[in-house]
């Protein structure tokens, strides 16, 4: 990661640690999943209000944990919004390569754009064990979209 990258890193984990998108409790939401990271402790519950056709028309999150875990709820909750649960699924899967170091580049699709606004968390690839911070609200939206109600990184 070179140093204009690493600065971008902080400065969005730091401004979405500090300020959250999205961070309530909807009154319509019909999915929501609490997870949890027990290597550091973060814990969070997503909360999803999708519609018949299964769009995602909100998101939101609220919980505690690490700068890197809430900036990651933040930055999904913003950008899974007016997507399919099936488009979230697949995003799910290339943010999750992309935080691990699976893959280094992105092929250019419908998701080129929210991959870019993404790359700023693949700083978590260089500390193994953050991998899990940044990708818990992850696997919490894909629960509650699969109707789950509680998922876990171990």
């Amino acid at each position: 990661m070179d140093d204009d990258m690493r600065e971008l890193y902080q400065e969005v984990i730091l401004d979405h640690g500090k300020n959250p998108r999205n961070f309530r409790q909807p009154e319509d939401a019909n999915c929501e999943a609490r997870g949890n990271n027990p290597l550091c402790g973060d814990q969070l519950t997503v909360y999803l209000k999708v519609d018949e056709g299964r769009l995602i028309r909100d998101a939101a999150f609220e919980g505690r944990g690490c700068a890197i875990s809430m900036a990651s709820a933040s930055m999904m909750t913003q950008i899974v919004c007016g997507k399919t649960v099936s488009q979230v699924q697949s995003l799910f899967d290339k943010f999750h390569k992309l935080c691990t170091g699976e893959m280094e580049e992105f092929p250019q699709d419908e998701f080129t754009d929210d991959m870019e606004k993404l790359r700023v968390m693949s700083g978590v690839r260089r500390f193994p064990m953050r991998v899990k911070c940044a990708t818990l609200s992850w696997h919490t939206m894909n629960a509650a979209a699969s109707g789950h109600n509680e998922t876990t990184t171990e």
